[in-house]
């Protein structure tokens, strides 16, 4: 193991160790358990890790104590304040862009179901995925919203995230709410790395709403690449003749674009051709099309005739000419987004989609989902608990050796030099361990716990009803 390798890692980890405020050596544990653990199937399982040298008791009372209010009526904010403070911890292990020349951020989205959760506390329906034809693709439980930094790698790397942000998006609000959240906090700290410097946020159609994009034009450094459904309507910019008639209300905006009537459109500004080969190798050509100055109708509060933003129309080709995909659209806004080149756009877009990765791995391998609590306070916690223990295998990316079971021994990303997977860096994760050691203590017994005194009666739980938005 190189010296010079896990000297970040172990920064990293002592600077964690040293923000739990309680328990800080369950809570430590807890993290390297979650990183090395390739079985358990329950978050009480993961007890049984090497790395977790304490009883299955002290699982539950580090994620009770991971975050705690000291005010009731101060909770929202002192999580800001406790989330901000990781994410300033985070971000002083991510190495500024080389190649790109701009920040890359992505914001998304997700589900976890809690259909059978009746204590737990303003759960609504929520989109869950169903292959069944026919039946709809909605659950019960709760919706995340997270932000994540995407790095740059080489085509054949590993889809690696560093995940920054966590918020839980309440049955008050709308996702596109929680998002501009998480995007003030990302842009107004000034400790943070990339303040002041060219950030991009991708994001899908949700964050191409007037709201959003209202609220990320008020940040000179941003430019948000976001996808536009494609049966919406833009406008041009006005005629010069029009703008200043002499009386009554000024003209914003010219004439309809309407997505999907080409007949609506105007010659685009920027045209690109870039060579698009299919899994097979077989040549595709990627035709991008720019339409600059455009404009969309807002809202009241919305004025979005002082945000104009770039139309970009992205479509694949084969040799015939004939479409491989249906064209995507996307709305490129932001004072800076003339710095951008539309490979750029492109390359941005299409890298977003990391972010499922991460979804998929935390849920699969890191039992982002299988925690069953009636706290909402706690399944909070423990969202914010695994985002640290993928950061940390983040971090190990460099030090994991390859561990290809027998029947993996020969695939293409074994014999490769460059970073690991993170389930590759999982399956070594209790080697990094022993050799680098913990800054948490050792367990110390203290006897068993006399319990609750004969013939002590607990109140009931209140049941909390499903939450169902209005119109």
């Amino acid at each position: 193991m190189n010296n010079k390798e896990h000297i970040p890692f172990e920064q990293f980890r002592e600077q964690v160790y040293q923000s739990f405020s309680h328990y800080a050596d369950s809570s430590m544990d807890l993290v390297d358990a979650l990183c090395s653990q390739t079985a358990a199937r329950s978050v009480a399982e993961l007890s049984l890790e090497a790395c977790f040298r304490r009883t299955y008791s002290s699982v539950y009372a580090a994620i009770d104590a991971f975050f705690e209010a000291t005010e009731p009526k101060k909770a929202e904010q002192e999580r800001q304040e406790k989330a901000a403070m990781l994410q300033r911890i985070i971000a002083g292990q991510i190495s500024p862009p080389k190649q790109a020349g701009y920040w890359l951020f992505a914001t998304d989205a997700t589900s976890v179901s809690r259909q059978f959760a009746d204590m737990l506390e303003d759960r609504g329906y929520v989109y869950r995925p169903n292959a069944v034809a026919g039946n709809k693709p909605v659950t019960i439980g709760h919706q995340y919203a997270v932000s994540v930094y995407l790095p740059e790698r080489e085509a054949d790397e590993p889809p690696w995230v560093v995940p920054l942000l966590v918020r839980r998006i309440s049955s008050q609000e709308k996702e596109v709410e929680a998002g501009i959240v998480l995007l003030d906090m990302l842009m107004n700290d000034e400790t943070l790395p990339w303040h002041d410097e060219l950030c991009v946020q991708a994001g899908d159609s949700r964050y191409s709403t007037p709201e959003y994009l209202s609220a990320a034009g008020a940040y000179a450094n941003l430019v948000t690449v976001s996808r536009l459904r494609s049966n919406r309507t833009v406008h041009r910019q006005p005629e010069p003749e029009t703008c200043n008639t002499g009386g009554g209300h000024p003209t914003w905006f010219g004439e309809a674009f309407r997505l999907p009537d080409p007949t609506t459109w105007h010659e685009p500004d920027e045209t690109v051709e870039l060579p698009y080969p299919d899994y097979r190798g077989r040549p595709q050509v990627m035709h991008i099309q720019a339409w600059h100055d455009m404009l969309m109708r807002g809202k009241r509060d919305c004025p979005m005739h002082k945000h104009p933003f770039t139309l970009v129309r992205i479509s694949v080709l084969n040799p015939d000419e004939e479409p491989v995909f249906r064209p995507l659209w996307l709305v490129v806004g932001g004072q800076r987004r003339a710095e951008l080149s539309l490979a750029q756009i492109q390359d941005a877009y299409n890298q977003r989609s990391d972010e499922e990765h991460f979804f998929r791995f935390a849920k699969q391998r890191l039992l982002l989902g299988r925690y069953q609590t009636p706290n909402l306070r706690r399944e909070e916690n423990w969202w914010q608990i695994v985002l640290l223990a993928y950061v940390q295998l983040w971090l190990a990316r460099f030090l994991a050796e390859n561990l290809p079971r027998p029947w993996e021994r020969y695939l293409p990303r074994f014999q490769s030099d460059g970073p690991a997977s993170p389930s590759i860096v999982q399956r070594d994760f209790n080697r990094i361990i022993r050799q680098l050691g913990t800054p948490a203590a050792d367990s110390k017994p203290r006897g068993y716990s006399p319990g609750r005194p004969a013939g002590t009666r607990l109140p009931p739980r209140v049941r909390s009803p499903v939450v169902k938005k209005g119109a």
